[in-house]
């Protein structure tokens, strides 16, 4: 039987994982001793495995994370007061089925950021859209936005995201402008997605960078009440790291 044909068609079907087994097979010398269903399901496997694999590359590149971080790869010997407990809880997700949010609060350097993309990158493992904004970046784009037209596009393709990670929360005070946008984020997400922050700033000093009490009230009553808090204390895990080199 002619095989090239057949691989022609699994190329325009796309069907590569199918592809790549099938000429895996023809190179074993002792597949026929394989009944017909064992083989097709080894082919139906690797179809399965090449497509998740894709999926999950699409997500992360979409995400856009700020470092290739893992869950696995998170260093709990350091002394930052990382509780341990509650960071592998929320490395099962489940946090994001209830829609539930998380708060990383502490000093610069104690690997807030990396925290949070590995929850993020932990996400998109589990199935789960995720996309990566420092909160000063995300508030120029849509300021930009408002003036070139994007504005509503933008708001809704960010309430479609199941995770929003925001970094850097709290480094100025928030003008009139971000305060609007913000709350409009934040109220498209409430009790539908989940929203990962990381600030330097303790949480009882949000109303003060908010600079609005109205505001900050409606911000902190859909961000705050239905968050995971990980706080952490400590050296900077940098100035620890070029104490070695």
């Amino acid at each position: 039987m002619l095989t090239q044909p057949i691989f022609d068609k699994l190329q325009q079907l796309r069907f590569y994982g199918m592809l790549k087994a099938l000429e895996e097979q023809m190179q074993m010398p002792d597949i026929g001793k394989l009944s017909f269903e064992e083989r097709f399901g080894l082919l139906v496997d690797r179809e399965m495995t090449e497509r998740e694999t894709r999926r999950l590359k699409t997500r992360l590149r979409k995400a856009k994370l700020r470092q290739n971080a893992c869950v696995e790869d998170v260093d709990f010997r350091h002394p930052r007061k990382l509780d341990k407990t509650l960071f592998m809880h929320l490395a099962d997700c489940r946090w994001l089925k209830e829609h539930n949010n998380v708060l990383i609060i502490g000093p610069t350097g104690v690997g807030k950021t990396y925290l949070a993309c590995a929850l993020a990158q932990k996400a998109c493992r589990q199935g789960y859209s995720a996309l990566y904004f420092r909160l000063p970046r995300l508030l120029h784009e849509l300021s930009i936005a408002k003036a070139d037209g994007r504005y509503d596009k933008l708001l809704t393709s960010i309430s479609r995201i199941d995770l929003l990670v925001l970094d850097d929360w709290g480094l100025d005070k928030f003008i009139k402008e971000q305060r609007h946008d913000l709350l409009e984020i934040l109220e498209d997400r409430h009790g539908l997605r989940s929203t990962l922050i990381t600030s330097q700033l303790p949480v009882k000093h949000w109303h003060e960078i908010i600079a609005d009490p109205t505001l900050a009230d409606a911000i902190l009553d859909r961000l705050v009440h239905n968050a995971y808090k990980l706080v952490l204390t400590g050296e900077s895990m940098r100035k620890k790291q070029s104490k070695l080199t």
